[in-house]
């Protein structure tokens, strides 16, 4: 019996959509950025199985602190106004910023980047991106992954997820258990929504039919939307060394809003009253509001609206403590005070007045 021979010309993984040249191309784009963010506790090179990370010595007791987030929705818009660096910094603040509530030191990150079609330059700028914000938090970008997959995702686009690990003394984990009433809350100015509340904000852009080029004051309106979010990780850790033992809590303010993420670190029975008049509202959140016809109660508990971060320290210490971290480069402002859960505000534990 002879055997048929195809005439179809056999397959190879490109014709599939994959181009693994491509994806060895990105990784030696990508490891003069890598390089820039190594640190001491690193063992291991780029391109490895697994990456390797020695516990820093002087610890006596270490916890691991570990994070993980992605960007969300702001993603559509990086798409769409062709801002994709910033985004990986996003990528990395919002994991950076979560596991330094807990006293951690960032040590490690990494990344996953996912897409259909792999884009030379799109993937490197959003590494370049995420090696920025390890730079800004101190800590190593020590591997991550890089998956095409064709029929997945729509040319052009993309998603992001993003994981770090820090270490902290047990002792010195910061949980908000000896925050007390009269303690004082602390805010540090965001640099505009982060990466929060974005199907929001593209309602929003929709409902006005906003151009990236549209102009908020001076700014440009693409600027002020795709700020990266702020990493506060070098002026906290600094002012915790400055300062031991005194800040009691730390609320990044992602998802929520202010009315969710401070009640996150009080204890039972206590309450987080603000002033409403202790900063103004950035330009950004006020266009959203005007634009959208945003209730207030909806702004506090969907953006950051001009807080990033904040800081619970004892009264008599609020006022060194916030002097330190201006001179990290922070904006602080004085938001109001801890006070007992009360029958008259319905055990409310955000109170803006």
């Amino acid at each position: 019996m002879t055997k048929k021979t195809s005439t179809t010309a056999s397959l190879t993984y490109k014709d599939a959509g994959v181009d693994i040249d491509t994806g060895e191309a990105l990784v030696q784009r990508i490891k003069p950025l890598v390089e820039r963010t190594m640190r001491p506790g690193v063992l291991s090179g780029l391109g490895g199985f697994g990456a390797l990370f020695e516990v820093p010595s002087g610890y006596k007791q270490p916890v691991l602190v570990s994070g993980t987030d992605g960007v969300g929705t702001k993603l559509r818009l990086a798409f769409e106004w062709q801002q994709h660096r910033t985004v990986g910094i996003d990528l990395v603040a919002m994991s950076v910023n979560d596991i330094l509530v807990q006293g951690a030191e960032p040590l490690y990150f990494l990344d996953y980047f996912a897409c259909g079609v792999l884009s030379l330059e799109t993937a490197t700028e959003v590494i370049a991106g995420i090696a920025q914000g390890c730079e800004q938090a101190g800590c190593a970008l020590i591997g991550g992954e890089t998956a095409e997959m064709p029929g997945m995702y729509p040319e052009g686009e993309y998603d992001l997820a993003g994981f770090a690990v820090g270490v902290v003394e047990k002792d010195e984990i910061i949980d908000g258990q000896r925050i007390q009433t009269g303690d004082v809350l602390l805010g540090l100015a965001s640099s505009g929504p982060h990466a929060n509340g974005y199907s929001l904000i593209r309602t929003v852009l929709d409902r006005c039919q906003a151009q990236a080029t549209d102009k908020i004051g001076d700014d440009s309106l693409v600027d002020l939307i795709m700020a990266p979010t702020r990493i506060y990780v070098q002026s906290i850790r600094a002012a915790m060394q400055a300062h031991p033992g005194m800040i009691k809590g730390l609320a990044h303010i992602t998802g929520g809003g202010l009315t969710e993420n401070i009640p996150r670190i009080l204890p039972h029975k206590l309450a987080a009253q603000i002033n409403s008049d202790a900063w103004a509202l950035p330009p950004v959140f006020g266009w959203l509001q005007e634009q959208g016809q945003i209730a207030d109660a909806e702004m506090w508990r969907v953006f950051n609206c001009g807080v990033g971060m904040v800081v619970v320290v004892g009264a008599n210490d609020a006022a060194q403590l916030a002097q330190t971290l201006q001179a990290q480069g922070e904006t602080v402002y004085t938001l109001g005070e801890v006070v007992p859960v009360s029958e008259a505000t319905d055990n409310a534990r955000f109170i803006m007045q």
